[in-house]
């Protein structure tokens, strides 16, 4: 269970401030549209391909359902983690389905 500090964090959002040179944020803010929506979704991304985050998460803190997820994350090349272990896990699980079936 986690300590309560973690719980009330939880609750509160964050708000990130990155300083940057104002000649840089004057050319960056004319050039891409919706900057700190835009900054966001990198993050996302990159916490995604990192694995500190799952899709769950990236929908949550964009306000993504499953499907938009998974296509923003697509779009982005950031691609479901998915190994030889999940496989096998996979794999087991679909047989051990398969037996229940069967024996019904």
């Amino acid at each position: 269970m986690p300590d309560f500090l973690s719980y009330v964090q939880s609750l509160i959002p964050m708000q990130i401030t990155i300083d940057i040179p104002d000649d840089i944020a004057s050319q960056l803010l004319q050039n891409i549209a919706d900057l700190p929506r835009r900054t966001l979704e990198a993050l996302m991304v990159q916490a995604y391909r990192d694995a500190l985050l799952t899709p769950i998460e990236v929908g949550k803190i964009l306000g993504l359902d499953r499907w938009q997820v998974e296509t923003f994350l697509h779009q982005n090349q950031a691609y479901l983690h998915y190994d030889e272990l999940d496989l096998e896990h996979d794999r087991i699980t679909l047989h051990q389905l398969r037996m229940e079936q069967s024996q019904q």
